[in-house]
């Protein structure tokens, strides 16, 4: 059951299931206490786990903290439930809510239910937080008031009551947050779709629910909205939608939208076309940037800028933390934290990013799914590569099934920091020592972003070291 949109929060009881490292029942918990709700907080982490988020609560007035394990009555005894996007439907609490007939909602479709803003929603398996950060820096050079949320890490629900009907809330849209919006029903007026390839399948069951998820990102949109696709992806281009299309790509298209013509991009719109040098705008690395930009530039655009906004945005623009992050130099060799690749397809884009040699860190947690692609990007591109956790021995077998005897060298390794000690060890000046795992971080890590500190972390001690 969804919550009604005319719902009365003053006095009403509210469980929030799963705080989350990085926070991501907060913006719930703020919106929900500041409307009068009595909230309980439960997490299976514990209260050191979840200290930096419990701390900028300290000022809440919550009702309770139940951490460290969830409890049955919370799920029965409350008249809401608020569950974190990455609680899998198949939770034993959640079924005795259902069971209970008790009202299930997510921090994304309280915002939804609130908002009196337009949105623009971005999702995809890879680029979609560079390409919802690239959107909003495009809008913010136009003038165009707008705010950036959503799965990118913000959450938009404490400041709602400020958004105005006016703005625009540019907002990432996960998989697990678009499964929940589906039931409102509810789609952005503005929706990019960067990318579909095979992802969180431990959690959605199957490539067609994942897809099924995905694909609300488009479902509920009007004759009044707009989808923005990636022709260059054979399923996205062709997924149904009511709201009007708009392309990009690598091949001109002959329809409305961005497309690369030769060395330069076309843009096409209302019947006419206007050439520009796209890629002199984008300071990252990366063809995949490219492509992400020209997502961007096609749902600012429609949006309200103009062409100059998003030349300005994209040359201002820098790669967020953990998404092919440049974290220094030393000894001539350059680092790059690309924690956040946690697909084979995204891993992959990162190491065709560099045309230098690359000695790769991949593996983590196994999210049962092929990792081929990833085995295959390693055999094509990687001058080495440190294979870690869960997933280690597979990709030493699909290595070893695809490619020559000990062709790239590969290691192995017990630990993140015999993995970055056998990369340096392994590379030499001129060459990019780079974490793009290709895996999830649950093995070893708490999420991707502990992940990429460590990564950090290491090479300002190997740039100490060097300098001793």
């Amino acid at each position: 059951m969804d919550l009604p949109p005319a719902i009365e929060l003053a006095g009403c009881k509210v469980t929030v299931m799963g705080l989350g490292r990085f926070g991501g029942g907060l913006g719930a918990v703020r919106f929900l206490t500041a409307r009068g709700a009595r909230v309980t907080v439960t997490d299976l982490l514990t209260a050191d786990d979840l200290s930096e988020p419990l701390a900028k609560l300290a000022d809440c007035p919550v009702d309770a903290y139940h951490l460290g394990g969830h409890l049955e009555e919370d799920f029965v005894d409350t008249d809401l439930i608020v569950v974190n996007p990455a609680v899998p439907p198949s939770s034993p609490f959640l079924a005795r809510a259902r069971a209970e007939c008790v009202l299930l909602t997510s921090e994304m479709s309280l915002f939804w239910q609130f908002n009196r803003s337009r949105t623009l929603g971005v999702t995809g398996s890879n680029g979609k937080s560079t390409t919802t950060a690239m959107t909003h820096a495009i809008l913010q050079a136009a003038g165009v008031a707008s705010r950036l949320g959503g799965n990118i890490g913000t959450s938009l629900l404490p400041e709602i009551d400020a958004i105005g009907p006016e703005e625009w809330s540019v907002v990432e849209l996960s998989s697990f947050q678009l499964d929940d919006l589906d039931r409102l029903p509810a789609s952005p007026n503005i929706a990019v779709v960067t990318n579909f390839s095979p992802n969180h399948l431990d959690w959605h069951g199957s490539l067609a629910e994942y897809r099924r998820a995905k694909q609300t990102i488009l479902r509920w949109q009007t004759p009044d909205d707009i989808a923005v696709l990636n022709h260059d992806d054979a399923d996205v281009r062709v997924w149904p939608t009511f709201g009007r299309k708009l392309g990009f790509g690598t091949r001109d298209a002959g329809c409305d939208g961005i497309f690369k013509r030769g060395a330069e991009h076309i843009l096409r719109r209302d019947g006419s076309h206007e050439r520009f040098g796209l890629r002199e705008w984008v300071p990252l690395p990366g063809r995949h940037n490219v492509a992400n930009a020209m997502a961007a530039a096609c749902a600012a655009l429609a949006a309200g800028a103009d062409l100059d906004a998003v030349r300005r945005g994209l040359e201002s623009y820098r790669s967020l933390p953990h998404r092919l992050e440049f974290v220094g130099e030393v000894c001539g060799r350059r680092f790059y934290n690309d924690s956040l690749a946690t697909t084979p397809e995204s891993a992959v884009v990162g190491l065709e990013a560099f045309s230098a040699p690359v000695v790769l860190l991949a593996g983590g947690y196994d999210k049962q799914i092929d990792l081929t692609p990833l085995a295959l990007g390693i055999l094509r591109r990687a001058k080495a590569a440190a294979l870690m956790g869960q997933t280690a021995d597979l990709l030493a077998c699909l290595l070893e099934e695809h490619g020559d005897a000990d062709e790239p060298p590969t290691s192995l390794c017990d630990s993140f920091e015999e993995a970055f000690r056998w990369a340096v060890e392994n590379s030499q000046p001129g060459d990019v020592v780079l974490l793009s795992p290709g895996c999830a971080s649950y093995d070893w890590f708490h999420n991707y972003a502990e992940r990429g500190r460590r990564f950090v972390e290491l090479v300002e001690a190997y740039r100490d070291a060097s300098e001793r």
